[in-house]
């Protein structure tokens, strides 16, 4: 089975579909303990589902079932959402892993496309969850908009973490509004250790759940 939905919709409820980033197939990024992306990614969106429903709000989870679901297809598992927010974890480059500097890099990251057919929405939906995720105590790492190979993704926001990213598929390919979550960096292990605690879990479910509720 590939797909993993749990519904909840109240009436007059906003739509939201939470993507658990990756698969068991492709884990993404490998956290500093040797744990994988998508476990945390799984975490946070269960967390994310179950703080939008206490909002209010209808959720539909997606994440792969003992096989990946392809970026341009996570979007199908609801298509009448209003929103899709894709949680990740991030990591850094191969060059700054090599030379031990893991350790300096931390924060959350917010992406969106262009190429989506409701940009201006998934700015505002972007821009919100930023600010409620500062208000939460998070920063965001300027990480991506570095002017080096692989990176280079240019703000949108610099205050509050956001950046355009147009290749990435779950964002172009989506027919509703749509934002992309990179909730820490877990190849630094202090940060790793700090994102997957529950406390710290919850906190970031209900900073991302109020800024997805209020911008819709």
């Amino acid at each position: 089975m590939l797909l993993a939905l749990c519904c909840i919709w109240p009436a007059h409820a906003a739509h939201i579909l939470v993507d658990a980033g990756h698969g068991p197939e492709r884990p993404g990024a490998t956290g500093a303990s040797g744990r994988a992306e998508y476990l945390y990614n799984r975490d946070l969106a269960a967390a994310l589902a179950h703080a939008l429903a206490a909002l209010g709000d209808r959720t539909t989870r997606v994440e792969g079932v003992g096989a990946d679901i392809p970026p341009g297809r996570r979007a199908a598992g609801a298509p009448d959402a209003d929103l899709l927010v894709s949680i990740h974890h991030d990591s850094v480059q191969a060059r700054y892993l090599r030379a031990g500097r893991q350790a300096e890099f931390a924060g959350y990251s917010i992406f969106v496309s262009s190429l989506n057919p409701r940009p201006a929405q998934s700015l505002r939906c972007a821009r919100r969850i930023g600010e409620r995720l500062q208000a939460a105590g998070e920063h965001p790492s300027r990480y991506h908009a570095e002017p080096i190979e692989g990176e280079n993704r240019p703000f949108v926001d610099r205050r509050l973490g956001v950046h355009r990213y147009d290749g990435l598929a779950v964002l172009r390919t989506a027919p509703m509004a749509a934002v992309l979550i990179e909730a820490g960096v877990i190849v630094n292990p202090r940060e790793e250790i700090r994102l997957g605690k529950p406390e710290t879990i919850a906190r970031l479910a209900r900073a991302i759940a109020r800024g997805a509720h209020e911008c819709l």
